[in-house]
């Protein structure tokens, strides 16, 4: 796995970061950037050499069409892209309801260098930013961030979620810190929307299980799988579990109820974001899919962010079926142990009261 900033461009005044997983016989890209809206594009190559082309000139253009391709164009088995496009913020003002505040447009932020927090050995980033224009003071002593985490081998990790990982997918964490709040119970909603090219659909899916040893308390996982259409079969997926945390180092009573509320169809334009458009051009308004998804953050009382100000959500993307966890080897001897004590007991139960009655007739001899 390698990382590159900027790759054939020596000016730090934008943000591109290309992450390259090699492997014997294919090759999987993402590029994150902050050009325009935040995003990542994802493609994956069934040649081990295949490389990242970018002509620069033509991506700070007006007119960035064609400007990043993957070279041999014929490699590429699979693309699809994610766009991290709008913050909301709202409060429930009773008895009229949620009260929206103005929306953050995630595409009018500005950036700081990536290549600040760039570590090529621990595989990691983080591009942080604020509103151009920010006129409430919301941010005069807060950021935005995505932190992102490139993995070389299958594992788990460290920090709650917890979440479960593969060599085939990377960890992205969305983190609002001191950022102050506009109103009373101030809840946040992040939009993320998904591009799919023709033949491949976004579906929502839910998996519930009654583990919850490496993230107590949550029993949920959420998954927005792309599937092919033709076969079925899954092309790549965000996968997160059902909460976020309100502290920099998360414990269980910090998490904050996360939602995801509706994967639609978007019959709106996508939001300026110049990789994609780059590389996915013209496609983009005729065979393109583009789907949202609004996630939220905190309850129907809104008061964790309110008293600590801190929120984190982590979301793992990647190409093929979503990890999936088994169940663990304490939770199976939990339930072996539960389930298995009462038809011992049981069993032992019947056993003596058998007995007893063998014993019982044998007394007394038979009447002839």
């Amino acid at each position: 796995v390698s990382m590159q900033y900027n790759p054939g461009w020596n000016n730090s005044s934008v943000n591109l970061l290309h992450v390259q997983a090699a492997g014997p016989r294919d090759s999987l890209h993402y590029v994150w950037s902050s050009i325009g809206a935040p995003a990542v594009l994802l493609v994956a190559t069934q040649s081990p050499s295949s490389a990242l082309r970018v002509n620069w000139s033509q991506l700070l253009s007006a007119s960035p069409a064609g400007a990043i391709w993957i070279d041999p164009p014929d490699s590429v088995v699979y693309s699809t892209a994610v766009v991290f496009t709008k913050l909301f913020e709202f409060s429930e003002a009773k008895p009229l309801g949620k009260l929206f505040y103005p929306t953050y447009d995630l595409a009018e932020f500005s950036w700081d260098s990536l290549n600040h927090t760039l570590n090529c050995t621990a595989l990691t980033a983080q591009l942080r930013g604020a509103p151009a224009t920010d006129p409430a003071g919301s941010f005069s002593n807060g950021s935005l961030e995505f932190r992102v985490t490139a993995y070389e081998a299958a594992g788990r990790a460290g920090r709650l979620p917890s979440l479960l990982h593969t060599a085939d997918s990377s960890q992205l964490e969305f983190v609002l810190a001191g950022v102050a709040p506009r109103g009373n119970r101030s809840r946040f909603v992040l939009e993320v929307a998904t591009v799919e090219e023709a033949g491949a659909a976004r579906r929502l899916r839910s998996q519930r299980s009654i583990d919850d040893e490496y993230t107590p308390t949550i029993f949920e996982v959420l998954s927005l799988v792309a599937e092919s259409q033709n076969s079925s079969s899954t092309l790549g997926f965000l996968q997160w579990k059902a909460t976020a945390y309100g502290s920099q180092s998360p414990r269980r009573e910090d998490g904050i109820q996360c939602r995801a509320q509706g994967l639609q169809e978007a019959n709106w334009s996508l939001p300026t974001s110049s990789i994609i458009q780059a590389y996915f051009g013209d496609r983009l308004g005729s065979t393109c899919t583009i789907s949202a998804l609004n996630v939220s953050f905190g309850g129907e009382e809104g008061e964790v962010y309110q008293e600590k100000r801190y929120l984190s959500w982590s979301v793992l993307l990647g190409f093929g079926e979503p990890p999936r966890d088994s169940f663990s080897p304490l939770v199976i001897s939990i339930t072996a142990v539960a389930l298995g004590t009462p038809l011992a007991m049981l069993l032992l139960g019947t056993c003596l009261v058998l007995l007893a009655q063998r014993r019982r007739y044998s007394e007394y001899e038979p009447i002839n």
